[in-house]
């Protein structure tokens, strides 16, 4: 694990929304590639010194950060960028918009077409045989009780997408999933297999631009269906 702590170049912080600045200041910190994931961020009074700011303030900064999962701060042993920033960001942002349903669906779709492109280029075939799998589980379920199978087919899509940049948003789009889960009145099984098995294809077909297609397909007719029903009952409450 690095220890990078020398020869950080850093800008002072205004007076004003000091927490908010210093917490800023260590995100350019990444982003610039001054620390990286795993380095040791410098003890508190360099920090402090760097900065210009007061040790309440800047551990007021760094607490937001471990709560953001960006950071870990071991005792006695200082405080790490950690190696994969965790699903809390995604989850915060989810929480503040969770009840605009079409905000929601929208999120889920950006998110979920980009990783089925993803998931063609590199889904193998032990994950294609979960897939198979869950659609024989929702063709052979009773009373369309198939909610749990359907949500562990998009959760293997997106794991298959195997990028580590948005793994932490995978927890994220199983909450949205779960969200419009919620609003859907009636399930049509057939339909779902059909939806699902043309995914499947595009996938096992190693086709990204097939896998987008069919899976735009699929999350806008479940779309459309959620804001009719949705929109109905706002109309009517």
């Amino acid at each position: 694990m690095g220890e990078n702590t020398g020869n950080i170049v850093v800008k002072s912080v205004q007076r004003n929304t000091l927490t908010k600045q210093v917490l800023d200041r260590i995100v350019e910190l990444l982003l610039s590639g001054q620390v990286k994931p795993g380095d040791k961020l410098p003890p508190e009074m360099e920090l402090m010194d760097k900065l210009d700011v007061s040790r309440p303030v800047l551990r007021e900064a760094l607490s937001s950060l471990e709560t953001l999962g960006v950071i870990t701060r071991k005792t006695r042993g200082g405080t790490f960028i950690n190696r994969k920033i965790g699903s809390q960001p995604f989850s915060v942002m989810l929480a503040l918009s969770i009840d605009n349903l079409p905000a929601v669906m929208e999120a889920r779709r950006v998110l979920e077409l980009g990783l089925v492109t993803l998931a063609a280029e590199k889904i193998t075939d032990s994950q294609l045989q979960e897939l198979k799998e869950t659609i024989t589980k929702i063709a052979t379920s009773t009373d369309n009780n198939y909610g749990e199978f359907d949500k562990r087919f998009h959760r293997i899509i997106a794991v298959s997408a195997n990028n580590p940049v948005v793994e932490g948003m995978i927890d994220s789009l199983l909450i949205a999933h779960d969200k419009m889960s919620r609003h859907i009145r009636f399930r049509e099984r057939d339909l779902t297999v059909e939806h699902h098995t043309a995914i499947y294809n595009a996938l096992a077909a190693h086709n990204p631009e097939a896998a987008f297609t069919q899976m735009y397909r699929h999350l806008k007719y479940v779309q459309d269906k959620i804001l009719g029903k949705h929109q109905a009952y706002q109309t009517q409450n």
